[in-house]
């Protein structure tokens, strides 16, 4: 297993999308997703796979610095893969009926964490835990005023491997993540708030 001290996390930019591409592969990380899932709606997301728009769509975030998401190095190398960003960005989100904020809940400081994804190779290592800490990093170094994920609870159904790419409750619990709400048996909306420093007393 990696030590913590040999796994790093950066951010996407515009210099790193060679080794972002390298990274994903020919097949996008999985089935020519490239990350662009949750960006789009259903029917783009379909003729994206088929069309090479979804690797266009993360191309172009990359180049324009838009900072999809983060990578996780491990001696120098690529291992794993968070996307992070604004939750008004993630189209699938703002739609799911068993994710999207309540009415009352429009706050659009809102950051989501809404996918992993680290090769067969790598797991098992702590990989993800790096970059879930990374996202939260990230997210409040550019304003967000909390972060929400949207993961799966193993404790309660195993949903394989594939099925885990939202990440797990231990996952975020273990991240300091609350409980919002549970939507369904197995998948959880979790908050992380930014804490605030306290206010200096007067002399």
């Amino acid at each position: 297993m990696a030590r913590d001290d040999e796994i790093t996390v950066r951010p996407a930019t515009p210099d790193r999308w060679p080794e972002l591409e390298a990274f994903f592969g020919p097949s996008g990380a999985y089935s020519n997703c490239w990350c662009a899932f949750f960006r789009v709606t259903s029917k783009q997301f379909e003729t994206g796979c088929r069309d090479g728009a979804n690797h266009q769509l993360l191309k172009r975030l990359t180049l324009e610095g838009a900072v999809p998401g983060l990578l996780a190095y491990h001696d120098g190398e690529p291992v794993g893969w968070v996307s992070v960003a604004p939750r008004e960005q993630y189209v699938r989100v703002q739609n799911s009926r068993l994710l999207r904020a309540p009415a009352e809940d429009p706050d659009d400081s809102v950051w989501s964490v809404v996918c992993f994804w680290t090769p067969k190779q790598h797991r098992g290592k702590g990989i993800a835990d790096h970059l879930l800490q990374g996202a939260l990093d990230h997210a409040y170094a550019n304003g967000a005023g909390a972060v929400e994920g949207y993961p799966v609870d193993v404790a309660r159904k195993w949903v394989g491997a594939a099925g885990i790419y939202h990440g797990t409750v231990g996952q975020f619990e273990r991240a300091g993540f609350a409980l919002l709400r549970r939507p369904s048996d197995t998948r959880a909306v979790m908050r992380h708030e930014k804490q605030k420093k306290p206010a200096r007393a007067k002399t």
